[in-house]
């Protein structure tokens, strides 16, 4: 059997088989409860990340508009369809926005 720090896929796997069967005793849940925590920061992060990336092109974008090009323009589409799908597939971070952390 593989455990949690030696060999991660076959572990996330038997953790999924566990569940699918219904074998919850037999769960490492220390660590399962570890890495779906984990999950929902890597998807805050994202969103942080995404909202950051936009900001910062638009900041660019409007402090220097002799540089401003197609490519600039591109790049912030890009970002804010990348962050909306974000916050699409995770609505729940829709409420944390207010707590992002840069913002403080």
């Amino acid at each position: 059997m593989a455990t949690y720090g030696n060999d991660f896929y076959s572990w996330t796997q038997q953790q999924a088989a566990l569940l699918k069967s219904r074998q919850f005793s037999e769960l490492d849940l220390a660590n399962l409860i570890e890495e779906i925590e984990s999950l929902g920061r890597s998807e805050k992060r994202e969103l942080e990340n995404r909202l950051t990336a936009l900001l910062l092109h638009l900041l660019k974008w409007q402090c220097q508009p002799a540089r401003r090009s197609r490519s600039w323009e591109l790049s912030i589409d890009e970002q804010r369809v990348k962050f909306l799908r974000v916050l699409k597939d995770n609505p729940g971070l829709k409420s944390r926005l207010d707590r992002v952390h840069w913002l403080r």
